[in-house]
Order: C-alpha cells, then structure tokens, then sequence
C-alpha cells in the first residue's frame, strides 16, 4: 500500500473529486468505517452481478459477504491506479462458485422462462428480431453447459464489463488464460446460438455473434471498465 500523502491528492475519475480506492483502504487501515465508502460506491455493481449468477433470494448474502471478505483482506490489496472492482469481483466469483447449483438452477430458470432477474444488458438489441425472452432462455441454457472457468470469465468479461486485463486480476489467473478461456466460451455460444443472429445469415457458426450478446471486438486490455 502507497503511502497515504503520496495519493492523498489522487482522486479517482467519477467520484466527485473524492479519495481512490486505493485510499479509501489504506485510512480503514487504521480507521475501519472508512471501508463504508467502499461498499456504497460499488455494491450496486457487485449486486447486479451476483444476482444474474444466482437469482435474487441468496443475493444480498453473497454480497455482503463479499464486502466482509474484502474488508478482512483489505491489507492485502494491490492498487493498479484504478478502482477495486476486480478486487471485487473475485472475490463474488469466488463466493458464487460455492453456490453452482443455484447458478445452474438460475440459468436453467432463464432458460424455461426467459426471465431475467436483472434487466437484460441486451434486450434492446434483439427486440426487432426475436423476442427478448426467447434470446434470453437460449442463452440460459448455453449458459448452463459452459465449464464454469469459461463461464466466470466470460461473464466477468459480458456482464460485469470488466476488460480482459482486469478479469484475469479478478480471478488471479494470467490474461492468456482469460482470453482462451473467453474465446472458447464464445465459440460454444456462437455454434449453439448462431441461427438467432439474422444480420449474418449464412455465415459460418464459429465466428457469427448471435444476438450481439458478446462484444464482436474484444475489451481493450487496460480499459477502466
């Protein structure tokens, strides 16, 4: 951890001219309600996140039970220069994958029914070409059969808007591994969703990107998504 006076001028882009991340945890080092800050700035995002994984009734339990991790290893984070959001959401990812059972039944929910807990990032976008219901029950179930290492990066990566770099931090795994994992997820997507995407009729399965539910061009590395 920086010393405080090095970045007490230091203020992260978006909160108002109000102390980082980085310097935010380092004073609840030694004053702990400091850490408060942490959680009102992102536990919307970690929310939203952990409840697309799991559903809504076990929820609010993961996430604060992020935000207690956090604070206990709070002396142990790093500071990149930027927010803690992958921090953050390891440490989400590492607490969802103790519910997969629940992720499985949330996405074979979306599956039978359609019905997305959060509002759906894409509804917009496939709207004029299939329902939005049916998109997302596809989805839910090509979901379900990723290996749940592919699943947690590309959804790190589609849901989370976390760029390559920062999802690899957030799993403490290196970018390569975050972009295999990424790309094979995608390709199973494209292969099983393909014939939803009528802006590439015909094309070939692996590469088309049905619904435009993933990015057609990959998050720039350092993006501060």
């Amino acid at each position: 951890m920086r010393a405080d006076n090095a970045r007490s001028s230091h203020a992260a882009p978006g909160h108002d001219g109000q102390p980082d991340d980085a310097t935010i945890i380092g004073l609840s080092l030694s004053d702990p309600e400091q850490f408060a800050v942490v959680f009102r700035r992102h536990a919307p995002a970690i929310q939203r996140y952990v409840i697309r994984r799991i559903g809504p009734e076990q929820s609010d339990d993961v996430v604060a039970e992020t935000f207690l991790v956090a604070f206990r290893q709070r002396a142990s984070f790093r500071d990149d220069g930027r927010d803690c959001l992958p921090w953050l959401y390891g440490i989400a990812t590492n607490l969802v994958g103790r519910h997969w059972r629940t992720e499985v039944r949330q996405l074979r929910l979306l599956a039978r029914t359609g019905a997305d807990p959060v509002t759906e990032a894409f509804t917009d976008r496939v709207d004029a070409a299939v329902t939005a219901a049916s998109a997302k029950a596809r989805l839910g179930a090509a979901l379900a059969g990723l290996p749940a290492g592919q699943r947690d990066a590309l959804l790190l990566v589609a849901w989370a808007g976390l760029s390559y770099d920062r999802a690899a931090a957030a799993l403490g795994v290196p970018l390569g591994t975050v972009q295999s994992r990424v790309s094979r997820a995608r390709r199973l997507l494209r292969q099983q969703l393909a014939d939803l995407d009528p802006a590439n009729p015909g094309e070939d399965p692996a590469c088309a990107a049905p619904l435009h539910i993933l990015p057609a061009r990959s998050p720039v590395q350092g993006d501060p998504r």
